[in-house]
């Protein structure tokens, strides 16, 4: 999510009449054919929530879906059944970026813990998350992340990382410095930036965590924009902005070179919570499991 409180750009949008909603439709369409690095995999389906036991049956269904679009799936847990889809994917021909969910329930986090280096040593992982923007929900100090993330390393033979907002690597020095990776979340919609000028504040967010990142590989782990819900300043959901800001997004990602992981794949309704209306409308596909353009 990383919204960045007290930092809204805000900038009023234009019409984007001049580009005609068919148009960017067969963009998008020639995107999706052409494919992309990489997905978040949304599995919950509509009734269901973290905390409910994936099966392998919804999980084959949905990476069924996306395989002809993505090479990479992240995932965000590795317990109630989420540790399945590295295995599964694997299975599919994916790469994987799996991620353990840590957050104040000790017990948990030893479990995700556990298991994610089980995965990873078991071959199912190629990257490995450890935590998603604990340290933005201020659910664990910057050193009981370095404890986990220590630990992790010590145990395993693939690259390790930690997902947060780009400015949490330039502030936070000792926690990039245990990066192997910089797994970076870029959201202009967050920091309430119009479409119109969502890809060069976009390009700036990367080459934040760049910079901070002096020389090592940066990932953008999510990025997207919600077809539906209330305005965030500048920031307006619609389906003419979603497809805009995908379109610019990826067609960046592959002129630069760029690995970056679209949010998401599957609209979820248990996500409206937090992020309020808007966050059951981030998916590429529906709740329905059908292509939105």
């Amino acid at each position: 999510m990383s919204v960045r409180n007290g930092q809204y750009m805000a900038l009023a949008g234009v019409n984007l009449a001049k580009s005609e909603s068919k148009d960017l439709q067969t963009r998008f369409r020639e995107l999706m054919a052409q494919g992309m690095h990489g997905l978040c995999f949304s599995a919950y389906e509509e009734g269901q929530k973290p905390g409910d036991t994936l099966t392998r049956e919804q999980i084959e269904r949905r990476l069924d879906i996306m395989r002809p679009h993505t090479q990479w799936v992240r995932t965000f847990s590795c317990t109630d059944g989420n540790e399945l889809i590295a295995k599964i994917a694997k299975e599919k021909g994916f790469k994987t970026l799996v991620g353990a969910w840590l957050g104040e329930d000790e017990d948990k986090n030893e479990e995700e813990i556990a298991t994610a280096i089980q995965l990873a040593n078991d071959g199912f992982v190629d990257v490995l998350a450890v935590g998603n923007e604990v340290l933005y929900r201020k659910e664990l100090t910057v050193d009981e992340l370095l404890g986990y993330m220590n630990r992790v390393k010590a145990e395993v033979n693939v690259p390790v990382g930690y997902v947060d907002a780009y400015y949490e690597f330039r502030d936070r020095p000792e926690v990039t410095e245990a990066c192997d990776v910089i797994l970076t979340n870029c959201y202009p919609f967050w920091e309430g930036c119009a479409v119109e000028y969502s890809l060069p504040y976009m390009k700036d967010m990367y080459h934040v965590a760049k910079r901070a990142g002096n020389g090592k590989p940066v990932i953008i782990t999510e990025t997207g924009w919600p077809n539906k819900g209330s305005h965030f300043y500048g920031a307006v959901p619609s389906e003419e902005n979603a497809l805009k800001y995908f379109i610019d997004a990826q067609e960046w990602a592959k002129d630069e070179g760029i690995a970056m992981f679209y949010f998401s794949s599957f609209d979820e309704e248990w996500k409206t919570g937090n992020e309020g209306d808007v966050g059951a409308y981030w998916g590429l596909w529906d709740k329905d499991e059908k292509l939105k353009w």
